[in-house]
C-alpha cells in the first residue's frame, strides 16, 4: 500500500500534476471480482486550495475481461474521466460519490481505491466478446428488463380503487394512476 499516496501536508495551493501506469497489482491489491488485469495510464490533476482538494482523474486504457458467454479473453477499452473533491471538515465522511470530507489534519489521501472503483464502474455489466457485440441482438435481448405501459389513451380513467382483476389486458397498476392525473 502507499504506491497510489500522496502526501497533501508538502503541497502548495496550486494544481499538481501525478501520472500512474497501471496493471495487475492494482487490482491484486483492491480487488479482482470485477475486473483483474489491464494496463491502464492514469493522469491526476489535484487542484490544492485552502478549504479542499479537487482531483480529476482521466483513466485510459484497456482491461483484460473474460467473455461471460464464451469464457474467451478479451479487451476492452476504457477512456474515462472522474472528478472527486476533498473537502476539510471535523471527521472523515462520504457526503457523495464525488464529495468526501478529510479532517483537517490529514497528511496524505489514497488514490487507489478510487483509480480500482473508476475503471470497474467502466466494465460493462454483461461481458460479451466483440464478436457477440449484434446490435439487433441487443434489442430482442429482454433479459432483466422492466417495462412499463400505461395502457393507452383510450382506458377508462381508473382512480386507483384498488380492485385487482383476473386475466385481460387491461390491467392497470393503480400506482400509476397519480400520473395520469398530470397530462
Amino acid at each position: 500500500m502507499g504506491a497510489y499516496r500522496i502526501n497533501i501536508v508538502g503541497l502548495g495551493n496550486k494544481v499538481h500534476q501525478f501520472h500512474y501506469e497501471i496493471g495487475r497489482s492494482l487490482f491484486e491489491e483492491y480487488g479482482t471480482d470485477i475486473v483483474s488485469d489491464g494496463e491502464f495510464k492514469v493522469d491526476v490533476s489535484l487542484d490544492k486550495r485552502e478549504t479542499f482538494l479537487e482531483a480529476d482523474f482521466s483513466i485510459r486504457g484497456t482491461a483484460h475481461l473474460i467473455c461471460d458467454r464464451s469464457l474467451e479473453p478479451f479487451d476492452y477499452p476504457i477512456n474515462t474521466r472522474r472528478k472527486v473533491v476533498f473537502k476539510y471538515g471535523d471527521q472523515d465522511e462520504e457526503i457523495t460519490d464525488e464529495i468526501m470530507i478529510i479532517q483537517r489534519d490529514t497528511a496524505w489521501i489514497e488514490l487507489g481505491q478510487y483509480l480500482y472503483e473508476f475503471i470497474a464502474l467502466s466494465i460493462p455489466l454483461k461481458k460479451l466478446h466483440p464478436r457477440f457485440q449484434d446490435p439487433a441482438e441487443e434489442d430482442d435481448d429482454s433479459d432483466g428488463k422492466i417495462v412499463y405501459t400505461s395502457g393507452g389513451e383510450d382506458e377508462p380513467g381508473d382512480q386507483g380503487s384498488g380492485n385487482d382483476k383476473e386475466g385481460g389486458d387491461d390491467d392497470i397498476d393503480p400506482r400509476w394512476n397519480a400520473l395520469k392525473k398530470l397530462k
